[in-house]
């Protein structure tokens, strides 16, 4: 779509330069004029505090001149900073088409947008605006891309390439993502019972969210995390969560980084609120039962252990939260169960979802939001994983690729080239867990511990050297967004709750197809966590590791967001699937 050009206009932070500004935008034509003085006006104020980190701040207002004036007369410190800084700027934004709710939603996109970039240290604003349908909601994309370019050749810094933002972690987990009508109807429902049982002063609440990988459950639960320290900070009287006590938990390394840097930025995790963002065992050690926090919100709660393990001397990490917490809010996928420490007796969890369900605090999203697929091809993929059928692939109207090998090098070269493309984003080569890997030890004779298959390897996650500017630059990233993976294979243990754009999956020998279906061989596995023997209530040994298994195949090919590419090493699998491709209709 053909749009304007948006008009942009850079100033020092100060009253002076925006009576300088104005006289400025006096000299030019009526149409500026009208545009950057008589329009809406979105803008950025950011101070450089070190060579390479920004604090921003991102506003909206009918009037810029007064706007401006307010804050700097502000007394909130975030304020104070910026205004007694002489280094802080402020870019000014119009377009022709700026109207109140365009103006927002760009706002809002900004958020999102600076929130992932690495050189933002500290982000101030506290609301999101995402709106709905409106006259010109349709040009937001377009429009936002041309601000976005603008801005970038000011300062490129600050502003990088859009294809590297939307690429991060941190972008995927934004609470500014604009959320679908099932996702907004969920946190709004969420926060209205949280509300209640506050209010109330009802305690042990648990309200269970479920929906299957990629539902939308990581945004839905940074959203309503954000959301609800936001009314917590509201000056307002009305509001009913005033200074409660919240806190996020995840029970995953590379999932507990992102949310990290998402509440540091915007100012939720702070020095005076260190564990905010911690993982259950720190959470619970850390909490009695006799000073209950407000409210727990726990994503990936199927990953919250059953019995103990290390530091944690529970049996149960979710009946321990409950303990500590008035509220607990679980984000959970019962397919996503990995390890035997995470495994739920069948009867316990139908029981805690139902006595969820009688309360009505039950909530199941419906919706596929991750693979960017017609429905037919989401059902292969999901009728492959939940019921070991193999059938035709159809052909994908909106492109999604499913392609099969006969040689891992092969894939691995096509994901190779998937990576260097720009367009593409990241993607990367996955496998089940079915070669040897001890973390923190290496292997004799070798480097690394390899996936190896005839002639071809290449290392387990994690492994490659890093230079020390390496190190400090991925410290803080995702193992999928640093440069030096594309040259490993990633796991369960690094790639779950995140999203690929191509995902290459290596299907090792312990998935086998036998008599028309898959079926699993924890023998040829070397997930301990998966294969080993757990303890069921009466102190029986329980084998759970079909079901850990297909749970592992269900992340692995659940990843890619544009295409899913396939070898097995299971010579019925491999030609299982070569017969599905060649019947493709």
């Amino acid at each position: 779509m053909e749009v304007s050009k948006p008009i942009i206009y850079e100033v020092d932070y100060a009253k002076e330069s925006l009576n300088h500004l104005e006289e400025k935008i006096q000299t030019k034509g009526k149409k500026e004029q009208k545009v950057m003085l008589s329009y809406p006006t979105v803008y950025i104020v950011n101070d450089k505090k070190t060579p390479s980190k920004y604090s921003v701040y991102i506003g909206e207002t009918n009037d810029i001149k007064r706007r401006t004036i307010e804050h700097l007369k502000e007394i909130r410190d975030d304020w104070q900073e910026l205004s007694n800084s002489d280094q802080a700027k402020m870019f000014v934004i119009g377009h022709e088409h700026f109207n109140k709710s365009l103006t927002l939603d760009i706002e809002n996109r900004l958020m999102q947008y600076l929130s992932s970039v690495e050189a933002v240290e500290n982000l101030n604003n506290r609301r999101t605006n995402p709106q709905n349908d409106y006259y010109t909601s349709e040009e937001l994309g377009s429009i936002f891309s041309e601000i976005w370019k603008k801005l970038q050749r000011k300062n490129k810094e600050l502003f990088p390439l859009e294809r590297i933002i939307r690429d991060s972690a941190i972008f995927k987990a934004s609470p500014f993502h604009k959320l679908t009508r099932e996702q907004m109807n969920a946190r709004e429902d969420i926060i209205l019972k949280v509300t209640e049982a506050l209010n109330r002063n009802r305690e042990g609440q648990l309200i269970i969210v479920e929906g299957e990988a990629g539902s939308g459950k990581t945004v839905l639960m940074s959203s309503l995390f954000y959301e609800l320290n936001q009314l917590s900070l509201d000056d307002s009287e009305n509001i009913v969560l005033k200074d409660t006590s919240q806190y996020l938990l995840v029970n995953h390394d590379q999932q507990l980084k992102v949310y990290e840097q998402i509440a540091s930025k915007l100012g939720i995790l702070s020095k005076r609120n260190p564990d905010v963002v911690s993982k259950p065992t720190k959470f619970i050690n850390n909490h009695s039962e006799d000073e209950k926090v407000d409210i727990v919100i726990v994503d990936e709660a199927h990953l919250l252990w059953t019995q103990g393990k290390q530091s944690y001397r529970g049996q149960n990490q979710l009946e321990d939260l409950l303990k500590r917490a008035k509220v607990v809010v679980a984000v959970l996928d019962r397919n996503q169960i990995l390890s035997r420490e995470q495994y739920w007796d069948e009867q316990d969890m139908m029981e805690t979802i139902l006595e969820a369900n009688l309360r009505n605090n039950y909530i199941h999203l419906e919706n596929q939001l991750r693979i960017n697929a017609d429905k037919e091809t989401v059902n292969w993929i999901r009728n492959l994983i939940d019921n070991g059928a193999i059938e035709n692939i159809p052909v994908d109207s909106k492109n999604y690729a499913i392609e099969i090998f006969d040689d891992p090098g092969e894939m691995y070269k096509e994901i190779q080239k998937k990576a260097k493309n720009e367009e593409s984003g990241i993607s990367r080569i996955l496998a089940t867990f079915d070669w040897a890997y001890i973390d923190k030890k290496k292997p004799e004779n070798e480097d690394y511990w390899n996936v190896k298959i005839g002639d071809w390897q290449l290392p387990w996650n994690l492994q490659l050297p890093q230079t020390r500017q390496e190190k400090r630059k991925n410290r803080n990233r995702a193992w999928a967004e640093q440069a030096q993976t594309i040259g490993e294979v990633g796991s369960t243990f690094t790639i779950q709750g995140f999203d690929l754009n191509y995902a290459a999956v290596i299907i090792g020998p312990s998935v086998k197809y036998r008599n028309g279906r898959i079926v699993f061989d924890k023998a040829a596995s070397k997930n301990k966590k998966a294969i080993q023997n757990r303890a069921g209530k009466d102190g029986e040994k329980l084998d759970v590791s079909d079901f850990l298994l297909k749970n592992e195949l269900n992340v692995l090919l659940t990843r890619g967001v544009n295409g899913l590419y396939i070898y097995a090493v299971d010579d019925e699998l491999r030609k299982a699937l070569n017969e599905a491709k060649k019947e493709k209709v």
